[in-house]
């Protein structure tokens, strides 16, 4: 499918556009011709306690500007509230609306200890977790979905790691980060009861296992180009997907004129290249989800025949 053009005149919010999924859905909607507010912590005058100098809020403005849209590049710190709502005064006096919002707004992989059981998990890091991954979310939507039902048609994304059938019923430990990538899920539910009587649409979104900038050059040392060299570390590595997948995902929702079908769904970049026909960067459309918990949780060999 092709959306070029199809955003023209509208106006996107990605909060947490730094990196990963953030950046290449910040893209893809300043692709299809929206004016797009890339928010982070980490420019090239700070750095956030993520600690990647290499990926800041401008490099994404300019990267939005070479698809051909328009990037606007706004520091801003998601927990504090008083920023957040200075960003959507902004917004407001610059564009006088605001069409999509993304709470892409994350971080806190660092401070996960991935092996602890609740009570031996360090407190403060736990709650930062917590912080980063469910409180910066609502704080942005507080203050800007009052712009964004303004006009009706507007779209909010909550992105998180998993789908609602996915993490249901399984234990994504340890226990914080459980709490942060369900939480999403509920958020969008939520507000897809609340959202429809002003004509807005409500989801939560997940990539798939993401080729990020970390995933790649620091868990696997493997590169965009030679990423398939990282099967040889983990054989299922073969099912993941570029960011540019989600980022496309974002794009056939915000252009689709019917999206409120799915107000209040679970959705994942692989199950929405079936539904609008896009595919990855490398003509592929890895359906992660499923292969994850057909495959990979069966404890079966790996392969993504009939997965991607």
């Amino acid at each position: 499918m092709s959306t070029t053009g199809a955003l023209t005149g509208k106006v996107a919010l990605v909060a947490g556009a730094t990196r990963g999924a953030g950046r290449a859905m910040a893209v893809e909607l300043g692709r299809a011709g929206a004016t797009v507010y890339a928010t982070g912590r980490t420019t090239r005058e700070h750095l956030s306690e993520v600690g990647r100098a290499s990926e800041t809020i401008e490099g994404t403005a300019e990267l939005i500007e070479e698809a051909g849209g328009t990037g606007v590049a706004v520091p801003t710190d998601h927990l504090e509230p008083d920023r957040v709502r200075e960003l959507i005064e902004r917004i407001d006096r610059e564009q006088g609306r605001l069409d999509v919002l993304v709470n892409d707004i994350w971080g806190g992989d660092r401070l996960v200890q991935w092996d602890s059981k609740m009570w031996e998990h360090d407190l403060e890091q736990g709650l930062r977790i917590l912080r980063l991954g469910v409180e910066s979310h609502i704080v942005t939507s507080r203050f800007a979905i009052p712009l964004l039902i303004r006009r009706p048609g507007g779209l909010v994304v909550e992105v998180t790691d998993g789908t609602e059938e996915f993490n249901g019923p399984r234990y994504r430990k340890p226990f914080y980060y459980d709490l942060a990538k369900y939480a999403p899920l509920r958020m969008a539910r939520a507000l897809a009861q609340e959202l429809p009587e002003h004509g807005a649409t409500a989801v939560c979104l997940t990539p798939g296992w993401l080729r990020s900038e970390f995933m790649l050059d620091t868990a696997f040392k493997v590169t965009e180009e030679n990423w398939r060299e990282g099967t040889a570390q983990n054989p299922h590595f073969a099912i993941s997907e570029s960011p540019l997948f989600v980022g496309r995902a974002v794009t056939a929702l915000a252009a689709d004129p019917d999206v409120s079908r799915f107000n209040g769904c679970s959705l994942s970049s692989g199950g929405l290249a079936q539904e609008y026909g896009f595919a990855d960067a490398d003509g592929s459309a890895p359906d992660a989800w499923r292969y994850i918990a057909e495959v990979e949780q069966e404890g079966k060999p790996a392969d993504v025949t009939g997965y991607r």
